[in-house]
Order: C-alpha cells, then sequence, then structure tokens
C-alpha cells in the first residue's frame, strides 16, 4: 500500500529493519580455531562453481517464484519456530539466488566457515545499492562488518562531457585504449577530504549464488534476517560477455537485469524513507508498528554508520574474495586503498586489554551457547538471541560511556597528535 510522504516537519517513521547481533556473532566465529566453529568431518569444497544459466535467471522474473516472494524469510523464520525444517516442506527443485557483497565472497567463509555450498554463481553489478561497513562489531578488535544501503542512482547534473571515460560500458572494452582504461578507473574512486577515505561512486560489485532453499535458510538464520537485516529483493546485471577485469564499471549496466535476494543493512530503511521524503517520493517504504521498550534497550545503532573503520583481517576476506571471483581490477584497487583500523596509542592498547577482558568471556560464552544450541539450519532459540543483543548493547554502551573517553577511539585510526 502507497503511504504519503512526510512532511519535513514530521517525524520519520521508525524502520523495521533492527540491528541484530546474530549477524554479529555469525562473522566473529570465524575468529575462532575451526573445531570450534565447522561440523565434524566436514572440509572446503574447492570444487569449481559453474555460471548461473540463462534460463534460471530469466525464471527469477516469474512471479510464482521464490526470487519474487517477499515474505520469504518470514515465512522460513516461522517455520523455524515451529521446529519445522525446510528441507521437510521444500523440493529439490527449489532454489534462491542470493547477492553476496562482503566477507561471503570469499569461499574460506561463505563455503567453509558457513557450510553453504552453491549450485552456482555470477559476478553481477547492483545499480540500486552501495556497499557501506556499518554492522557494530567489537570495539578495539573489529570495529565494523560489511553491510548495504540503497544508492542514489538518478543521472547527475553537470555536463555529460565530464563523464565520457567514466560511462564507457563494459561491452566497448575494444575501443579503449590502456590511457583511457587507466583514467577510467582513476575517475571511479573519489576523494573524501572530511573523512581521508576514498568512496565508491558506481553500482556495487558482488556476486550472485544460486542456493537451495535448505541454504537460503541457513543463510537467513546466520544473518538474522527477517529479524535483523531486511531481506530484499533487487536487480542484478551480469558482466557482459566482453568482460575484461582491467576495463572501467559502467554508470549504468546495459546487460539484462535478473532478479536476486541480499541483506541491506539495518539503517538502510531509514536512510531511504529519508531520502525519498526529501524528494517528495510518495513510494515510500512500509514500517512497521511501535517497538516495546525492551527491543529497543536490547538494540543498538552507531550514531554514524560511516564513522568506524573494519579490520585488516575483515577487509582481507573481502579483498581475497574479490580476487577469486576476478571483480573489476578498479574495485580491487578501491578495496584495497580502504583504511583499516590500527591501534596506534599506549591509551588504545591499554584500552583493548581492559575492554577484552571484561567482554570477551561474555562473548566466548555466547557463542559457545550458540554452536551448542543452534539448530542443523543455523538458527539459534530466541532466548539466545535476546542474550546476545542484550550483551552487544552492554559493550557497546560501555564503550561509548568509559572506554572511549579514557582509552581512546576503538572503532577508527587516530594520529598520535590527536590521542
Amino acid at each position: 500500500m502507497t503511504q504519503q510522504a512526510p512532511q519535513a516537519d514530521e517525524e520519520l517513521p521508525a524502520s523495521r529493519c533492527r540491528f541484530n547481533a546474530t549477524q554479529t556473532l555469525d562473522r566473529l566465529r570465524s575468529l575462532l580455531p575451526a573445531f570450534l566453529v565447522k561440523p565434524p568431518n566436514v572440509e572446503l569444497d574447492n570444487a569449481p562453481i559453474p555460471k548461473t544459466n540463462v534460463k534460471r535467471r530469466r525464471a527469477s522474473y516469474a512471479a510464482a517464484s521464490l526470487d519474487q516472494d517477499e515474505t520469504l524469510p518470514e515465512q522460513i523464520s516461522t517455520q523455524q519456530e515451529h521446529g519445522i525444517g525446510v528441507s521437510e516442506t521444500s523440493t529439490k527443485d527449489e532454489t534462491v539466488l542470493y547477492l553476496a557483497y562482503g566477507s561471503n565472497l570469499a569461499s574460506k567463509t561463505f563455503r567453509g566457515v558457513r557450510g553453504i555450498k552453491p549450485l552456482s554463481q555470477i559476478c553481477v553489478l547492483v545499480p540500486e545499492l552501495r556497499l557501506t561497513f556499518d554492522l557494530p562489531g567489537v570495539p578495539y578488535a573489529e570495529p565494523c562488518f560489511a553491510g548495504t544501503q540503497y544508492r542514489d542512482i538518478s543521472p547527475p547534473e553537470y555536463d555529460e562531457t565530464e563523464l565520457q571515460d567514466d560511462e564507457i560500458d563494459v561491452s566497448d572494452s575494444e575501443y579503449l585504449s590502456e590511457k583511457a582504461a587507466l583514467i577510467g578507473r582513476i575517475q571511479q574512486v573519489e576523494v573524501v577530504s572530511d573523512c581521508d577515505k576514498r568512496q565508491w561512486h558506481k553500482p556495487l560489485v558482488g556476486v550472485v549464488y544460486e542456493v537451495t532453499l535448505a541454504d537460503y535458510a541457513k543463510i537467513i538464520a546466520t544473518e538474522g534476517g527477517g529479524r535483523g537485516y531486511r531481506d530484499c529483493v533487487i536487480d542484478c546485471h551480469p558482466f557482459s560477455q566482453s568482460y575484461n577485469p582491467s576495463d572501467p564499471v559502467p554508470d549504468y549496466p546495459t546487460t539484462p537485469a535478473f532478479k536476486a535476494r541480499t541483506l541491506l543493512s539495518p539503517a538502510a530503511d531509514n536512510a531511504r524513507v529519508k531520502s525519498l521524503s526529501q524528494k517528495g517520493d510518495v513510494a515510500l517504504l512500509p514500517s512497521s508498528s511501535k517497538v516495546s521498550w525492551w527491543y529497543t534497550v536490547c538494540l543498538h545503532f552507531r550514531p554514524d554508520p560511516n564513522y568506524a573503520q573494519p579490520s585488516a583481517r575483515y577487509l582481507g576476506l573481502i579483498k581475497t574474495g574479490a580476487a577469486e571471483h576476478d571483480l573489476p581490477v578498479s574495485y580491487q584497487e578501491y578495496l584495497a586503498q580502504i583504511k583499516t583500523y590500527h591501534i596506534t596509542t599506549t591509551r588504545q592498547k591499554i584500552g583493548k586489554v581492559a575492554f577484552l577482558a571484561v567482554w570477551a568471556p561474555w562473548l566466548i560464552l555466547t557463542l559457545g551457547l550458540s554452536r551448542i544450541f543452534a539448530g542443523p539450519d543455523g538458527r539459534i532459540p530466541p532466548w539466545l538471541v535476546a542474550l546476545a543483543n542484550t550483551a552487544f548493547s552492554g559493550m557497546w554502551k560501555s564503550y561509548d560511556y568509559f572506554f572511549a573517553p579514557v582509552f581512546g577511539d576503538g572503532e577508527r585510526t587516530l594520529d598520535d597528535t590527536r590521542a
């Protein structure tokens, strides 16, 4: 149902998309020894994965396709809450196209730690989304993890002549000189002086995996989809047949799009509603009913989703995945120049030791309990989700009100002169 856009002086509706510590827990599992996170006798399958064929991509547009069912994550979650396994109610032919963009690009994470077995895969461009690092992690150790938010794809207002090198489609690679390709790659990354980092202003680059419905249920359970991240259906454009990694990434891909599911960052709904309301767009996202006080207390957002820096370990997984899939050189260069979090002062070193001394036992306990009580599909019981949410909320509140003022920044690298 279409809603009216709120006026400038009206309060924006609350997002139904809320932070869930399940996502953070899932990413922290990779820090533990392999015997604690991998089921026994399960080895990483390094067999080549076939490319998703045209027939399967076209099928994503069918009205009855699982790729079009907006209620799929809720159905899966409800079914799991009643103790019904997805494999009991699905057929082997039912598959889902899932867009990966963060550490899931790396086979070590997606196929190894998570145990997902993709049936096929294809590299894509997603004009509607952009990569973010706004999922809270653990201060001083793993400050944040990757997510996505909506991207403004409206045409720029400046002269088209300024974009000639930048807008050449990958399919026109035979007309690109080596110099033009280099200039095009440089133009895709813009220096932002106020936060001392370069940002990607092109479509999101990722990989769409075709997975079984049972494996998708496992992804939903571990990522918190339907209860944390918001599952959505998005248009994805495969790379052209003449794709060359050294070619510039087009602003507007011309290859036929297909539908795939992905998970948006917790703040994505709020950001999009704000953007659409400023433009006077009435096609706003739906909002949920009032959130209980307990739900609000146990959940946590960072005040500035663009502030935190990823750890070198986590960003390394994304860069490894990008190299494994031979993603565009310009995108790999963008990933390579992202600044990671490093401790630079003695106060921060002391703060890290003190912080982990207080909170590491709780994190280890929560991770251990999630390992013990997780079902076959990876879902953990509601009481454990509540415990994890409470622990992470308390952890970040202690950081904001005590550790950060006393020991220094645990989210972003500081120069010695700023400490």
